[in-house]
C-alpha cells in the first residue's frame, strides 16, 4: 500500500541539518558566553557547552555558523520557489491560533492528518523562520560590528547586539524542547520526518 508523500526529501534533509546546526550552536555559544556573562546569575554548565574554551567554541560556532546560513537560506528559497512555504503555513489567522491553542490546551487537538499543520504549528513555524533570521543577523552583528555599522545601530548597540541574541538563541531553545514534546505526544511526526510519509 503507497502513501503520499508528507514531506519531500529536501525538506527532511534542511530539516536534520537544521536540528544538528542549532543544536552545536546552541553548545559552542553557552561556551562563548562563558566567557564573559551578559546575566550574572545565567551559567551553562560545562556538560552541555561545545569547545572546552572561549577559543575552541568559536571556532566550532563560526564553522557551524556557515552551515546553518547556508541551509537557512537554501531552505527559505527552495520553500519560496516550490510554493511550500506558502501552502505550508499561509494562510493563518488569530481566530484559527486562539481556537487550535485551546483545543490544544485541554488535549483535543487532532494530529488525524499529519499532511497539514494545525494554526498553532503554523505560528509556530513561522516564529521559528523569524527567529533563526534574527539569531543570523545579531551574531553578525556581534562577529562584526564595525563592518556592520547599520545592523549594529539597529540593535541598539554591541551589549544590546548580544542581549538579542541571546534572547533569540533561547526563543530557539524554547522551540526545541516543545517541538521535541510534541514529537514524544505524537510519534508518528517523526517517522514522516524520517520516511516523508
Amino acid at each position: 500500500m503507497s502513501h503520499a508523500t508528507i514531506h519531500p526529501v529536501w525538506v527532511r534533509a534542511f530539516h536534520w541539518i537544521n536540528a544538528a546546526a542549532v543544536i552545536l550552536m546552541c553548545m559552542s555559544g553557552w561556551q562563548v558566553y562563558e566567557a564573559s556573562p551578559i546575566f550574572g546569575a545565567i551559567r551553562f554548565p560545562a556538560a552541555i557547552t561545545l569547545g572546552g574554551w572561549l577559543g575552541g567554541a568559536l571556532l566550532w560556532h563560526f564553522a557551524v555558523m556557515w552551515i546553518l546560513v547556508a541551509n537557512f537560506v537554501a531552505y527559505l528559497a527552495l520553500g519560496v520557489f516550490t510554493g511550500r512555504l506558502r501552502r505550508t503555513i499561509f494562510p493563518i489567522t488569530l481566530r484559527a491560533i486562539a481556537t487550535d491553542l485551546i483545543a490544544a490546551l485541554r488535549g483535543k487537538l487532532s494530529h488525524s492528518d499529519l499532511s497539514a499543520y494545525n494554526a498553532v504549528q503554523k505560528l509556530a513555524y513561522l516564529v521559528v523562520i523569524v527567529d533563526i533570521a534574527l539569531v543570523i543577523v545579531s551574531g553578525l552583528t556581534i562577529w562584526k560590528p564595525v563592518q556592520f555599522p547599520v545592523l549594529r545601530t539597529l540593535m541598539g548597540g554591541f551589549d544590546n547586539a548580544r542581549i538579542v541574541h541571546f534572547v533569540a538563541m533561547s526563543v530557539l531553545v524554547g522551540f526545541f524542547a516543545i517541538h521535541v514534546a510534541m514529537v514524544a505526544l505524537v510519534p508518528r511526526s517523526l517517522l514522516t520526518m524520517v520516511r516523508g510519509r
